[in-house]
């Protein structure tokens, strides 16, 4: 059996070589990605990781024995742009709901609150679990039903409401207002 660095240098002049690396350590690549952001969004790092080991084949280090390090390496500086880009748009996001609550010109004081609620929320929704944002996310913004979202993360609906109602758990938890709130109603 060829050793990772055979394949890669051999893949070189013959690029379809590349194939069996890709096949040695796919699952292992896929495993670790979908562990930390899910199986969709997880496959679709793992694509890129090997697209990028392909391009970057040239680069790769004959000495070392096994490609998967690199490839771990790869795919963990994947997965940091990935979750930079989703925080940057959950913050856009936050500032154009802001932006449409300050529309009125200032002139009501609930839009103001909004407007400091919303950025309140996105930030404590940064922290949340993959698992537990993304259903609230479906549920909160996109009005997605339990059962919608079930189906879209292709989990049971009760995994949906135990998602849900950790993020909201959490969320309470987060809100030092909200918890005096409660404090002053009991």
């Amino acid at each position: 059996m060829r050793s990772d660095a055979e394949l890669i240098a051999r893949s070189l002049a013959e690029p379809e070589a590349f194939g069996a690396l890709y096949d040695r350590h796919a699952g292992a690549i896929f495993r670790y990605l979908g562990r930390r952001v899910g199986a969709e969004t997880g496959e679709a790092l793992a694509h890129d990781a090997f697209r990028i080991a392909f391009e970057r084949r040239k680069a790769f280090d004959p000495e070392r024995a096994s490609a998967l390090p690199w490839l771990y390496g790869i795919a963990a500086n994947l997965l940091r742009k990935h979750r930079r880009a989703e925080a940057r748009w959950r913050k856009a996001s936050a500032r154009m709901a802001a932006g449409g609550a300050a529309a009125d010109g200032g002139r009501s004081a609930a839009a103001l609150e909004a407007r400091e609620l919303f950025g309140r929320v996105a930030a404590a929704v940064d922290v949340l679990p993959e698992l537990e944002r993304e259903a609230l996310l479906l549920y909160a913004w996109e009005e997605l039903s339990y059962e919608a979202i079930a189906e879209a993360l292709e989990v049971p609906i009760g995994t949906v409401r135990s998602r849900l109602a950790r993020a909201r758990a959490r969320l309470r938890e987060l809100d030092p207002a909200r918890g005096k709130e409660r404090a002053r109603s009991k």
